[in-house]
């Protein structure tokens, strides 16, 4: 007898084919319950692994957002970029363009990165992207007074993100 297999779905496909095949050639009725079943457990993982993927983005999102914060707090204009970076690194993740680890990721274990965290809301990662373009522009500055204001506008852009009002995840 092969192994069983482990998840709620793949123990109730198991089962089926189990009593469904006990001895006998698989009907085309039997044939039509085990591809629903399937299907339905698919459909059950993907939206597992999405509403996964969007939890994610919200703590990304939160998280840049504090770090907008105090990069907008900072006195010391190397500090300011580095809360930016920070930012850049949360909203592009590890294998996105502008992402570098030298000053840290505040977001390691948070997800992908927001932005490829949220790839399936247009909206969400439109405003997300728009929150980049200013934090790399702000990397850009060299004086502390002018990032400091840029980091204030990347902040109302991450805090005004429609995924975080789901999520329920205003905290700040």
């Amino acid at each position: 007898m092969p192994a069983r297999p482990s998840g709620l779905c793949a123990s109730a496909v198991f089962a089926f084919m189990r009593h469904e095949l006990a001895g006998k050639d698989l009907e085309e009725s039997a044939m039509k319950k085990l591809l629903a079943l399937t299907a339905a457990c698919t459909l059950a993982a993907g939206s597992a692994i999405t509403a996964y993927a969007q939890s994610g983005a919200a703590a990304e999102i939160k998280t840049a957002h504090a770090h907008a914060l105090l990069a907008q707090g900072s006195t010391a204009l190397a500090t300011a970029h580095m809360h930016l970076q920070h930012v850049v690194n949360c909203l592009v993740g590890p294998g996105g363009t502008g992402f570098d680890a030298a000053p840290g990721n505040p977001c390691k274990g948070q997800g992908n990165g927001a932005i490829p965290d949220s790839a399936s809301d247009q909206a969400v990662k439109a405003k997300l992207q728009a929150a980049l373009e200013q934090a790399q522009a702000g990397l850009k500055l060299d004086s502390l007074a002018a990032v400091q204001q840029d980091a204030g506008k990347v902040a109302a852009a991450l805090q005004d993100t429609p995924a975080q009002k789901k999520a329920g995840s205003y905290s700040w």
